[in-house]
Parts: C-alpha cells; sequence; structure tokens
C-alpha cells in the first residue's frame, strides 16, 4: 500500500478521526464513556501503523487531531461540550493524553508491521 500518497493518508486520518469525535460527541447523547474513545483512537492509529509502518504517522496525526480539535471548536463556538469542564486546560490536557494514546497505537503498529517485514509472509 506504498502507492498512497501522503494526502491521500492524511484524508484517510481526517475521516477516521471524525468518526471517533462522532462517537465521542453524539453515541448515547455524547454520554459513551472515555475508554470507548481510547480504544478506538488506539485500535486505528496501530491499525495504521500496521499497513502503511512508518508512513502511518500522517494518519495517525490526522485521526489524532480531530478528537482535541472537536473540543477546542465546540468551546470557541459556546455550543455544549462532552468534556468537563469545558476549558482550554482540559482540552490542553485531552489532547496530550490522546496524543500518548495515538503515539502508542502507532509504535505498537509499525513495530507489527517492521516485524513482518522482516520475516516475510507467514
Amino acid at each position: 500500500m506504498s502507492r498512497w500518497s501522503s494526502s491521500k493518508r492524511f484524508a484517510v486520518g481526517l475521516g477516521t478521526g471524525s468518526a471517533i469525535a462522532a462517537v465521542d460527541n453524539f453515541a448515547f447523547g455524547g454520554e459513551v464513556s472515555p475508554i470507548v474513545i481510547v480504544i478506538l483512537l488506539m485500535a486505528t492509529t496501530a491499525t495504521f501503523g500496521g499497513i502503511w509502518g512508518r508512513g502511518g504517522w500522517t494518519t495517525a496525526v490526522a485521526t489524532w487531531l480531530c478528537v482535541p480539535l472537536t473540543h477546542v471548536v465546540t468551546h470557541v463556538l459556546g455550543l455544549p461540550d462532552t468534556l468537563h469542564p469545558n476549558t482550554y486546560t482540559s482540552i490542553l490536557m485531552l489532547a496530550a493524553f490522546t496524543l500518548l494514546v495515538a503515539t502508542l497505537g502507532t509504535g505498537a503498529g509499525i513495530l507489527v508491521h517492521e516485524t513482518r517485514r522482516h520475516r516475510g509472509p507467514a
């Protein structure tokens, strides 16, 4: 899948991140457990790392970016949000935590990708 350009991988990440943000904000009236979002973020970023190796970072960053950015937009527009307290400090803490999750997921996926690449097909 190396024929995918960075812009296509970024677009895939934006789509995936938007879906995760939609689950966060709309599933069960915005009351979905945060662990669900963590699992979705970890699984998708690990998948991207597994598929594209180091090229998966582009997709993972785009996916991660959607989660905190959604909360920034709702805060700026004064809309109701699922993040409590809805402050810039909370959003920054969320961004740091979800970046760690996305980094760990992508790193795990890259590890699997590199291991499979060097071992050959099963």
